[in-house]
């Protein structure tokens, strides 16, 4: 581009991104795009941070700046990058032994504020705010004894974008805790975390306190979630902590596995606690410290020890949409083993013992669709199995509590929706019979509704005085 060309202008000259070789890992900008060894293979990532990695302090360089010569000092860095095409849970430090300089490196192109102005969107801002949404599938009602298309936009549509105080609105009044695709994406602050017998990598970024975050290893209790910088601090708490389970209610206990039902408001350190433990594995989970409109249900296994916490599921006190869940985790060290479904199938005996239908907050991540899809699709599939005679929407969502929208949408995944000779019905097919004989053959963790001792709660005014 020449000089006097502007872009956006007729007559000038899109400007791209420089790709390059380069001698030394010190030339490398924050945006560039580099390729670095990882599990023995080579990936192209794109640098975030840089950092002197002898005194742990962040070199602020962007790609305005001149490249560092640094081929006369030991100076050794350390890169935070993100792997392109990978998911932001494996973004990492990574020492500058680790940089491939036979590969070429694409820095972006430099800012023109004249030409631009403070307003103009980075690249990787649009890319961000593109990624926010998920695709729509639209569908049209069928003409032809065809199998029917589903709309799935009620469940993956774009949110839109919140202030700081919107979103604290939008907490108090409908329980966003879930959600926040509009939050900036930044650095992972946690590398390992202690819980018991476990060590545990962080995969997001978690708001714990600055004094804690940047530690090697930061130490959690397992029983009442405090958080500590160093071993010995840690020690001290465990010799005095008299905590062997989450401080609620239990209200379910068969064999080893127990349901605690706590208050927000009236354990809000423990609640906040582990808000923010949760952040660290929740990339679009909006924290805040008002905990008080929810309830949360933590899930745990009991051993000679205590009832260590598994997972949970925290709930709206009041949901003007019927909301049963609102947002749902299970600890990367039990995850694969069947208990995130059973923290759905609790929730929903929840709603079976209240006497009314619920559905999860949405709308749902990608990963949060796929999973109550198939615990949907499970459910209704095994219940129209074994079931005798004529039955219908309704019928179902009666029996289990799913709601209308939610049936339909998992008999349309199955493609089980059919319209025949002036009528719809539900057809199951082949495929989905062979899945449900593989299901059948499972040894699912299942709850027994006959376990639960619960009595709906019924908060008054001023208990609810939050939400005014």
């Amino acid at each position: 581009m020449g000089s006097g060309s502007r872009p956006g202008t007729p007559g000038g000259t899109k400007a791209e991104a420089t790709i390059t070789k380069i001698s030394s890992p010190s030339q490398l900008s924050i945006g560039c795009k580099a390729f670095f060894e990882k599990d023995s293979e080579i990936r192209q990532a794109e640098v975030l941070s840089i950092r002197d990695k002898a005194m742990r302090q962040n070199i602020q360089r962007t790609a305005d700046d001149a490249p560092l010569d640094n081929s006369e000092s030991k100076l050794e860095y350390e890169f935070y990058v993100h792997y392109l095409e990978f998911n932001k849970r494996l973004d990492e430090w990574v020492p500058d032994s680790r940089t491939r300089l036979d590969k070429p490196v694409t820095f972006p192109k430099k800012k023109n504020k004249a030409a631009h102005g403070g307003g103009q969107q980075t690249a990787r801002d649009k890319k961000r705010k593109t990624n926010t949404g998920g695709s729509v599938a639209t569908g049209t009602a069928p003409q032809t004894p065809e199998p029917v298309r589903h709309d799935d936009s009620a469940y993956t549509a774009p949110r839109e974008v919140f202030s700081k105080e919107k979103e604290i609105e939008k907490l108090r009044t409908s329980g966003s805790m879930t959600q926040s695709t509009s939050e900036v994406a930044r650095m992972k602050n946690l590398n390992l975390m202690e819980m018991g017998q476990f060590q545990i990598e962080s995969w997001y970024f978690s708001p714990y306190p600055i004094e804690y975050a940047y530690t090697p290893v930061l130490y959690i209790c397992e029983f009442c979630l405090c958080y500590y910088a160093n071993k010995t601090q840690y020690t001290r708490h465990r010799t005095k902590c008299t905590l062997q389970h989450p401080p609620g209610n239990e209200i379910y206990r068969k064999d080893d596995l127990s349901f605690f039902e706590i208050d927000g408001r009236r354990q809000r350190t423990y609640c906040r606690n582990l808000c923010l433990l949760s952040k660290c594995f929740l990339d679009h989970k909006t924290l805040y410290y008002d905990v008080d409109p929810f309830l949360f249900y933590i899930l745990t296994q009991r051993d000679e020890r205590g009832c260590h916490i598994i997972g949970y599921f925290s709930k709206e006190k009041e949901s003007a949409e019927n909301y049963n869940l609102a947002c749902i985790l299970t600890l990367p060290q039990y995850q694969r083993m069947g208990f995130g479904r059973v923290l759905m199938q609790f929730s929903y005996e929840l709603s079976k013992a209240e006497g009314k239908v619920g559905s999860p907050e949405k709308p749902l991540s990608d990963l949060g669709l796929l999973s109550y899809r198939t615990f949907w699709s499970e459910m209704l599939v095994d219940l129209l199995v074994g079931y005798d005679g004529e039955i219908s929407i309704d019928d179902l969502s009666q029996l289990t509590c799913f709601t209308v929208q939610d049936i339909m949408h998992a008999l349309f995944s199955l493609d089980a929706i059919r319209y025949y000779h002036g009528q719809h019905c539900i057809v199951l097919s082949e495929r989905v019979m062979e899945a449900h004989e593989r299901f059948a053959k499972k040894k699912l963790r299942k709850v027994d509704s006959s376990c639960l001792k619960w009595t709906p709660k019924v908060f008054t005014q001023a208990e609810l005085r939050y939400l005014q």
